[in-house]
């Protein structure tokens, strides 16, 4: 799965460069948000960067299987392909990048939790977890990076390539 994953994901990148449209971190790593400038606190339009805000670590849980088709607490419906987190303060939108064994993946937060009594921080998508090669209760690392606006499809991996290409539409 992990492999097709990359597969897909090459595959897209690929196909938004020829089209000279690539936003490569932003698209592999936030469900297919862009990733503009941080606001600065407390300016809702954001017009001075602020530095990433750094947790040198904290503990993660996932969350997907009984949650499914449900909607998250910023309005997005949760599904397999959903990648995101979840973080009882942050705002909606907020991107944050985990790390976690070498592995890293800027992420945006989609709903509030966790809501267990482990001390968790932050709740990861299936998705996200699966990506990170997390399967249980771990330490991560964590940065605020960013903002992007909240919508219903942030999260969802972004469309194929050949849907890319066409501007949305697809071949039936």
């Amino acid at each position: 799965m992990r492999t097709r994953f990359t597969t897909i994901l090459l595959s897209l990148l690929a196909a938004l460069a020829c089209a000279g449209v690539l936003a490569v971190g932003a698209l592999a790593s936030t469900g297919g948000a862009a990733s503009p400038t941080p606001p600065a606190a407390g300016s809702p339009s954001g017009s001075t960067p602020t530095p990433a805000k750094v947790h040198k670590t904290g503990i993660a849980t996932w969350f997907g299987p009984g949650f499914y088709g449900r909607h998250t607490a910023c309005g997005q419906t949760l599904t397999t392909a959903t990648v995101g987190v979840a973080n009882r303060k942050l705002p909606c939108g907020t991107l944050v990048t985990v790390s976690f064994r070498g592995q890293r993946l800027t992420l945006p937060v989609l709903d509030r939790g966790p809501y267990g009594h482990n001390g968790a921080e932050w709740d990861l998508t299936a998705g996200a977890a699966q990506t990170l090669g997390i399967e249980a209760t771990v330490q991560i690392a964590t940065a605020v990076v960013g903002t992007v606006p909240n919508t219903p499809s942030l999260g969802l991996p972004p469309v194929s390539p050949a849907a890319a290409l066409a501007g949305g539409a697809v071949a039936g």
